[in-house]
């Protein structure tokens, strides 16, 4: 179905020929009292597609900013998101500017773990286009196949995947805000991941306090929320240190399969992590040596925790220790094996990783002992 024919009756009828020209406008708003509010960000026209070659088919999710749809642009099958546009002046201007950045954002970014963008418009609907990924996320993927665990090896491949992604990102001066498995997606044959959506993504150099979203408590780090008696607008600066924190937690969903925070709702997920300084029980099993890794990316303060490259190293090394599955051996849900532990070969890590972290290991050590 074409946008034109979508919208038909839906007093959708506005003409859209000349959209791949327009990019947003760098205009401000004014209101009738005469205040100007934030200026509209511009989109670049060479990353504005033709509207009349887009063509939406049947949904395939939906998020708190917009739908997903399968589609076709020419002859290339992909994922169109719909974005909101905002029932007010103030609304729109600040869903369009979210929208711009995100555009922006994607298309300055290339990695092998980031979905890849195609392009955008905004007439007569935002919308962002990207290649389609037949797998299904990260997310429905684990719970399709709960209460069985991923494969060792395999569940480090995905964090590997996710940390060189998010080092890309980080490189690159953007901060993701959300990484959680709604947002990781699996490749056709499900043996790699790729990071999507970037709705709340920000540059670092401009990073503000950011409304807490219904359902991301659980992956989110606390000093994005742990300030919800600040004024309405008052500015909160954190660093790209939220990601790692995020990243612990995905970890520790990859190597349990579990839910972060089980039995409790968002708001106790929250207040559980931010003034209790709760985390998620390690199992007792789990190598020391990824416990550790886990606890570094989850520690309270940000400036104690390690960048994704440090991580990549970590979890490369002791990614060598693990024996690769069969290839006789899908990671179809339906054909996983019955019983999957944690047992591959465990070698220590090297002394100048030990000793790059021992700060780290002294404070979790001084928190069990004041416990």
């Amino acid at each position: 179905m074409s946008y034109r024919e979508r919208n038909k009756g839906k007093g959708e009828e506005k003409e859209y020929e000349n959209s791949t020209t327009r990019g947003l406008d760098s205009k401000s708003v004014s209101h009738n009292n005469g205040s100007i509010e934030e200026e509209l960000l511009t989109i670049d026209e060479n990353l504005l597609i033709d509207p009349k070659l887009l063509f939406i088919g049947s949904k395939i999710g939906e998020g708190a900013h917009g739908r997903v749809y399968e589609g076709r642009y020419r002859d290339q099958i992909v994922a169109i998101k719909v974005l909101h546009r905002g029932g007010t002046l103030e609304e729109r201007v600040a869903l369009e500017n979210r929208f711009a950045r995100e555009v922006n954002m994607m298309s300055r970014v290339h990695h092998e773990n980031l979905v890849k963008f195609i392009g955008a418009c905004k007439d007569p609907l935002m919308v962002i286009v990207t290649e389609m990924l037949p797998g299904l996320s990260l997310r429905k993927y684990l719970t399709t196949i709960r209460p069985k665990q991923l494969d060792p090896y395999v569940a480090i491949k995905f964090a590997l995947d996710i940390a060189r992604a998010m080092d890309w990102l980080h490189a690159n001066g953007i901060i993701h805000r959300d990484l959680k498995p709604d947002n990781l997606l699996l490749t056709e044959n499900q043996k790699s991941v790729k990071l999507a959506d970037f709705g709340l993504a920000r540059e670092e150099s401009v990073t503000e306090m950011m409304t807490a979203e219904t359902g991301t408590y659980r992956w989110m780090a606390p000093e994005l929320y742990s300030t919800v008696t600040l004024c309405q607008g008052e500015k909160k600066h954190y660093n790209n240190k939220v990601d790692v924190y995020s990243f612990g937690i995905v970890l520790w969903e990859l190597l349990t399969n579990r839910m972060p925070f089980e039995g409790m709702s968002n708001l106790q997920a929250a207040y559980a992590a931010a003034f209790k300084q709760e985390r998620p029980n390690l199992p007792d099993d789990i190598s020391p040596d990824l416990a550790f890794i886990i606890q570094s990316c989850w520690v309270e303060d940000p400036n104690m925790r390690p960048s994704f490259s440090q991580i990549i190293r970590l979890l490369n090394e002791f990614h060598f220790t693990l024996q690769q599955p069969s290839p006789s051996m899908p990671l179809e849900p339906e054909n996983e094996p019955e019983a999957i532990t944690s047992n591959g070969t465990i070698t220590d890590f090297s002394t100048r990783n030990k000793v790059k972290f021992s700060f780290i290991r002294h404070l979790f050590s001084s928190k069990r002992t004041k416990s």
